[in-house]
């Protein structure tokens, strides 16, 4: 079937599959003994990324890893906190060149600043492969849009998107790759939304009303996240109307949004309208005259009672990430090297609250801070575990420094190459104190520092 009849108005619907094994494989010199990580996010609202597998780069620079896929997803490959994204399918293998890097010129900075883009390629590119497809589409696409963009944008000369369709028509017409012709479809949506092809009420009919959800297609998401961008408070003449705050004061806030949200014609499809509600709840969660706690009640109640699998991990994902490490959330795990070479896990220190430090060696002002542990300490070291979580990448280099102050008794662990502890942790500056009670649950984040109100944090937690 030709693209062109296809873009715009044939979706592919989704039917159940079975899990199969999908094998990436690899080459990436510099990185040699290296964990390599892949994610994928669990929803393309949040982007709340969720861990396929792990492995670690040989001597030779070579890995290998295999991940269990029952749809076509966009994976998250990184090597400390360098990454690439790529689209991963069922059933596939591939093969990748990473290009040289040197991975430890960051050891002295920040990560989260100093992160840069993994280059990698396919070691046998197959010019009918999905990654290749969409590349080509994408030149293809982005080129004609610098061609014309002051034609498309400010003299909406619609007739332009046809030439579009024919182009892309002589170049893809053969395709029959379900998630590429849905990522086409809804690209050039994008343009007739520039355009004012059609109007809103066109455009939902055309591409979601009556149209299955595409939670794992990056374009069909892209579009969704830009149409429904502040519909509730903004674009919809209907329920910008609508007393939210009061409708989630209510004795049942979820069940009150779905029915007042009917009002929309354009939200007759009732998965349709649940996602959006979600999305516009996440928007309006941080806005002053909103209850926080009544719109996670919405989202907890959706990721529980929902009949649509695709809203209860968009529910439960939005939950996670407005409440990550926020008081009474569960504390990140991790498993860590303490000075003598053994493994400490969080879930070991436990049983006494725990205060975290994160550190560096470079940080002049952690090493302050530093000093300042001691004497709370030597005050509280029999109700209270003080762990000092070292970021520098060299063990050793941990290891000399504390050597060196024979006053730092309490526990230190390094982070190695495990970053994602830092991610866990959103670690952005140095030094970083988290506050964790004896059941292991978030009670501070950021604690306070030595200098500035930590003790005061500690007897509110012993006094708990």
């Amino acid at each position: 079937m030709r693209l062109l009849s296809l873009i715009g108005f044939v979706l592919i619907f989704s039917f159940i599959s079975v899990a199969q094994k999908t094998v990436i494989n690899g080459v990436a010199p510099g990185a040699e003994r290296k964990i390599i990580q892949i994610t994928t996010p669990g929803d393309l609202i949040t982007f709340w990324e969720n861990k396929l597998g792990t492995s670690r780069v040989d001597s030779t620079g070579l890995f290998s890893l295999t991940v269990d896929l029952d749809k076509t997803i966009n994976a998250v490959i990184s090597i400390d906190f360098h990454k690439t994204e790529i689209l991963l399918e069922p059933g596939k293998t591939y093969n990748f060149q990473i290009a040289p890097m040197q991975y430890d010129d960051y050891t002295e900075v920040n990560p989260f600043i100093q992160s840069q883009n993994l280059m990698l390629e396919m070691a046998d590119p197959d010019p009918g492969e999905l990654n290749t497809l969409i590349g080509v589409f994408n030149t293809v696409y982005s080129s004609f849009l610098m061609e014309n963009f002051n034609a498309l944008y400010r003299d909406r000369k619609k007739e332009l998107l046809d030439t579009l369709r024919l182009r892309l028509n002589q170049h893809f017409g053969a395709v029959k790759n379900a998630y590429f012709l849905d990522y086409a479809s809804y690209k050039i949506a994008a343009l007739e939304q520039l355009t004012r092809y059609y109007n809103n009420a066109q455009l939902a009919k055309k591409y979601f009303t009556d149209k299955p959800i595409l939670y794992n297609n990056l374009e069909y998401m892209e579009f969704f996240n830009s149409f429904f961008s502040k519909y509730m408070t903004v674009t919809s003449n209907t329920i910008r109307k609508l007393d939210i705050a009061s409708l989630l004061k209510s004795p049942d806030p979820y069940r009150s949004m779905m029915k007042a949200m009917t009002i929309d014609s354009i939200l007759i499809n009732e998965q349709l309208r649940e996602l959006v509600m979600l999305k516009g709840l996440m928007e309006l969660y941080q806005a002053p005259a909103f209850d926080q706690a009544k719109v996670l009640a919405v989202f907890k109640t959706t990721a529980e009672t929902s009949k649509f699998e695709g809203n209860r991990v968009v529910a439960e994902d939005m939950f996670k990430f407005l409440t990550k490490l926020t008081p009474g959330t569960k504390a990140p795990e991790f498993t860590l090297l303490d000075r003598d070479q053994k493994e400490r896990s969080l879930k070991s220190l436990l049983g006494k609250p725990v205060v975290l430090c994160f550190w560096t060696t470079y940080c002049e002002g952690c090493l302050a801070e530093m000093d300042l542990i001691k004497p709370l300490f030597d005050k509280y070291q029999e109700n209270i575990q003080f762990v000092s979580v070292s970021a520098d990448k060299s063990f050793f280099k941990m290891l000399y420094f504390i050597n060196l102050k024979k006053d730092y008794v309490w526990t230190f662990v390094n982070i190695g190459d495990q970053s994602e502890v830092l991610k866990d942790y959103d670690v952005r500056t140095y030094p970083l104190f988290v506050l964790i009670d004896k059941e292991g649950n978030i009670y501070k984040y950021p604690a306070a520092q030595p200098s500035n109100g930590l003790e005061e944090d500690i007897q509110r937690i012993l006094q708990k």
